[in-house]
């Protein structure tokens, strides 16, 4: 690895465990609750212990000054929830672009199973060999998403395709896996051990605070490397708290009643 993507490796995370904010949800879903005032709720966030934030390229001029020295990784594709397939995630920019954009790194979306995925995995293969170029981190958000995918009810199944999609990950030159929580902590130790490449899980749809904690402290147990985590945390009535607690299970080994009462969140669990 070059010195230049553990210097931007080391922007995005702690000591080599992550708390990513995803809020590229504009383009899928509009301006929904908390990125209307993107700048507050960046600004909240990041106060609260969110090591980078993730956003599309367009409205970097808007991330730019409210991150409060967090790192910045710039989304590299997507669609719309109104649009024919939301599955079918197209390409929004260029690791250049990106650049431009002041990126520390970049992520891209493959939905594994889906009828779009032989032109993700291309679209993922030239996006790692551009990004290697500049020696920028790739953050490769690797669902397991289709037709023959195993019912995530039953979660050792779950955790194998969830693994096939993380393993995709790195073997396509991605430095970071996103993929989807198995439901357990024993199940999901599968998906770890599927790759040598940290991993963070998705929060999926908004959850309690308990929900979302207990979460993260399982997929912690199971060898994860943090969280890549969206409506849980942006949506939140108190997003800097919840980021705290968040925070404080990733960083601090905190379990998850610990870091509400840290966060001010004990009444909210």
């Amino acid at each position: 690895m070059t010195a230049g993507k553990q210097a931007r490796l080391d922007r995005i995370g702690t000591g080599g465990k992550y708390l990513v904010v995803p809020m590229d949800h504009g383009i899928t879903l509009g301006a929904v609750t908390g990125l209307v005032d993107l700048e507050s709720t960046i600004d909240a966030l990041t106060r609260g212990g969110a090591d980078a934030v993730l956003t599309q390229r367009g409205v970097a001029p808007r991330v730019h000054g409210n991150r409060n020295g967090a790192g910045y990784i710039v989304h590299l594709n997507g669609s719309t929830a109104i649009g024919p397939d939301e599955a079918d995630k197209r390409e929004t920019g260029t690791v250049e672009d990106a650049i431009r954009a002041g990126a520390d790194a970049v992520s891209f979306h493959v939905n594994v199973g889906s009828k779009y995925e032989p032109d993700q995995i291309t679209a993922l293969s030239d996006v790692t060999r551009e990004a290697e170029r500049f020696g920028l981190p790739v953050l490769a958000m690797t669902y397991a998403r289709g037709p023959d995918i195993s019912d995530p009810s039953d979660p050792e199944a779950y955790a194998e395709d969830l693994g096939h999609a993380a393993r995709l990950g790195e073997e396509l030159g991605a430095d970071l896996i996103k993929t989807s929580y198995s439901g357990d902590a024993e199940s999901f130790r599968r998906v770890v051990e599927s790759t040598r490449l940290p991993v963070l899980i998705a929060g999926g749809s908004k959850g309690t605070d308990r929900e979302t904690l207990s979460m993260v402290r399982g997929a912690m147990d199971a060898g994860a490397a943090g969280v890549s985590m969206g409506r849980s945390l942006f949506q939140h009535e108190t997003p800097e708290a919840i980021a705290e607690a968040v925070a404080a299970v990733i960083h601090d080994d905190a379990s998850p009643d610990d870091a509400a009462e840290r966060a001010g969140l004990a009444a909210e669990v």
